[in-house]
């Protein structure tokens, strides 16, 4: 699936669960991913680690093709910044990388200067 997505990709989702505590985490990687289920944690077949997932509302439809429904998972690759700080993404982040706190469900998310590595101290808070 595309890694950079469309809010009209997005119209069933009914809420969004985290996994970890949002405050450690710069940046999430968002993808489209298949899955059986509407709700529950779905599979996680990446490297590196889900950090959370979107739940589907009861109007969403599975594919006629597959029989499964896509939804939204959230997560990290061995490499990101919250693993290697000094790495790779010190500064920047990957396409389909956002910030967590600007993500809801319906919603995609935003590039902030803090998921683009801006020392935390150059931030200003809104």
């Amino acid at each position: 699936m595309s890694s950079l997505l469309q809010e009209s990709q997005l119209t069933h989702e009914a809420n969004v669960v985290w996994l970890e505590d949002l405050d450690e985490l710069d940046y999430v990687r968002q993808a489209l991913d298949k899955s059986a289920r509407r709700s529950g944690k779905p599979r996680y077949a990446r490297d590196g680690r889900m950090v959370g997932y979107a739940e589907l509302d009861r109007d969403a439809e599975a594919s006629p093709d597959s029989g499964l429904f896509q939804r939204r998972t959230f997560f990290l690759l061995p490499h990101d910044r919250p693993n290697d700080p000094e790495g790779l993404y010190k500064e920047g982040a990957p396409g389909e990388a956002v910030d967590p706190r600007t993500i809801d469900a319906r919603r995609v998310g935003e590039k902030t200067p803090r998921s683009q590595g801006k020392h935390r101290s150059e931030i200003v808070p809104s």
